[in-house]
């Protein structure tokens, strides 16, 4: 595919999302026909035009079919990203993760590709929003113009966040190119990362303030999600003053704080405020979560929610327990689990008798994020067709952690399942893209860089109070014990490898933490290659590989 059919596969994909993504301001329906030219003229046109940025955005955890908004065609493209890090070994064999956790990386891979056509998607559609919004003069509302551009920035801006922190250097593009052209080139990752920056400036301004406001969808932007990127671009731009400001923008706004007490749905069963945030349908504020501060909206049964191939995340974290003799498939327990990856000892530790030695982990004894309810280390056998088994423990071993991933220490954040389908695939609980804990950690990162261990320890402990973990002293404030604690807090939710870029940190972590690549990881493993198919059809201008993956 060439490359300006990607920069302008959104336009496509927009128009034939319109009627599917959005949630419940679709109550009629629609002409058989859509197009911009239709589409775009009006303020409720321009709301279905955005209910389509939402669901591509939502697009990058698809995996296979059944009408998602953009297809991966293959498992757990998400997990690509936690892959060779410090977090994870590669389970199962999974083909599709492979070459990605072994370092193998080629330019034909299929992940370093889709990710490439799912961001220029994005990408496409923005900006086509953005030129029609130019265009139109009906307006419900004379401030709906600058809200539908805010929110269309927003997601050209995320879209480019992926680009620069896989690829480095990445055509940069702010219109719809209707021209069919062969001479695209890398635009500077500083100048993309400052276009980034103005497009969530301004995002951060005109995008609607209080999420509690009358009428006010689940999963729609606020200024304060613009805020929490803008943060987290400064870091990357290593302009850590404004970094910190962007992250306080956010903490100081009233809006949110960290959940302490017992919410939702669960709150009366056994369980702790960390799990709380995971439960299915507590992500929103609807049930009581103030720590949310953008949520996906993949809702079961919903229109404009997810589909049985969406969020395989469960999938790859969760053991294969179903293949043990005295084991059933379960929701309480995951739900159907393949273990495409598997955590690694170092942090999240053993208990002495389970597995061979004694690995302490990197939690206190007082976490919460530790306990049972967070990650699941007592298995016990639930086949009531087993009688001799039933009810016993189940030991984790080193043969069913790190052989047949079949029983090992699983996160519960991402156990999901539903009873009248327990071979269920993907996930259709909403997902918590940024919280508060975040924005803690990501201050505390600015804080670093400006050379304040003690505010950062300060920062850094406001999340570690609500974990019940003990609180940290400047000198025990540094980079790693950052990364450690995003982990604890984050670990399956954030995106390792961008975090792991970003603070340069990826070769030496890796190298410390992960057994199997120690010996391989160069430098230039801090990008992906760019896609073949993208060098093989820019053949007017040359259109240079990354670095370690030849031309």
């Amino acid at each position: 595919m060439k490359m300006n059919t990607y920069l302008k596969a959104g336009v496509l994909l927009l128009c034939t999302l319109m009627v599917t993504a959005c949630q419940d301001f679709l109550d009629e329906d629609f002409k058989s026909e859509l197009s911009p030219t239709n589409t775009f003229t009006s303020t409720y046109g321009f709301e279905v035009g955005v209910s389509g940025l939402y669901a591509l955005t939502r697009s990058e955890y698809n995996t296979y079919g059944e009408g998602g908004a953009y297809i991966h065609n293959g498992a757990c493209p998400y997990e690509a990203l936690q892959v060779a890090t410090d977090i994870v070994s590669l389970g199962y064999g999974d083909a599709s993760l492979t070459a990605f956790a072994n370092l193998t990386l080629t330019p034909e891979e299929r992940f370093v590709g889709t990710y490439w056509n799912w961001a220029y998607s994005l990408i496409a559609s923005a900006n086509e929003i953005l030129l029609f919004s130019e265009k139109n003069t009906n307006w419900d509302q004379p401030s709906d113009k600058e809200l539908f551009q805010a929110e269309a920035r927003f997601f050209r801006a995320y879209a480019y966040r992926t680009l620069m922190y896989l690829y480095g250097d990445v055509p940069y593009v702010e219109t719809i190119l209707y021209d069919f052209q062969l001479n695209f080139t890398r635009t500077p990752r500083e100048e993309v990362l400052g276009h980034v920056i103005e497009d969530l400036q301004f995002s951060a301004e005109h995008l609607p303030e209080n999420p509690d406001s009358e009428g006010f969808k689940p999963g729609r932007l606020t200024r304060w999600a613009a805020y929490h990127l803008l943060s987290e671009m400064y870091l990357l731009q290593e302009n850590y003053a404004l970094a910190g400001e962007a992250a306080l923008e956010v903490i100081n706004s009233g809006y949110f704080e960290l959940m302490k007490t017992r919410f939702g749905v669960k709150k009366d069963e056994p369980g702790d405020p960390f799990s709380d945030l995971f439960v299915e349908n507590n992500q929103n504020r609807k049930s009581g979560n103030r720590e949310s501060i953008w949520v996906l909206q993949f809702e079961f049964n919903t229109i404009g929610g997810g589909t049985n191939s969406d969020d395989w995340t469960r999938r790859a974290w969760n053991p294969k327990y179903q293949n043990i003799t005295g084991f059933v498939l379960a929701d309480t327990l995951g739900g159907r689990g393949l273990a495409q990856i598997v955590p690694m000892k170092w942090w999240v530790g053993t208990d002495g008798t389970n597995a061979s030695g004694d690995i302490e982990g990197i939690f206190d004894d007082a976490d919460i994020r530790n306990s049972n309810y967070n990650i699941k280390r007592n298995w016990y056998y639930n086949n009531s067709g087993e009688p001799s088994l039933y009810g016993k423990k189940a030991n984790i071993t080193d043969q069913t952690w790190l052989s047949a991933n079949t029983l090992f220490p699983a996160l519960t954040k991402f156990f999901y399942g539903r009873e009248e389908n327990l071979s269920l695939t993907g996930s259709y609980k909403d997902r918590m893209k940024f919280r508060l804990a975040e924005t803690y950690l990501l201050l505390a990162e600015a804080y670093l860089g400006q050379d304040n261990p003690s505010k950062a320890a300060e920062a850094v402990n406001e999340v570690r109070r609500r974990s019940g973990a003990s609180v940290i002293n400047t000198g025990e404030m540094n980079m790693d014990f950052l990364l450690d604690e995003r982990i604890r807090e984050l670990v399956g939710e954030e995106s390792r490898r961008f975090t792991l870029v970003r603070t340069h940190k990826l070769v030496e972590r890796v190298k410390e933490h992960n057994d199997a690549l120690r010996d391989k990881v160069r430098d230039f493993h801090a990008l992906w290659p760019i896609p073949q198919s993208i060098i093989n059809a820019n053949k007017d201008v040359e259109f240079p590989q990354n670095d370690g993956y030849g031309n």
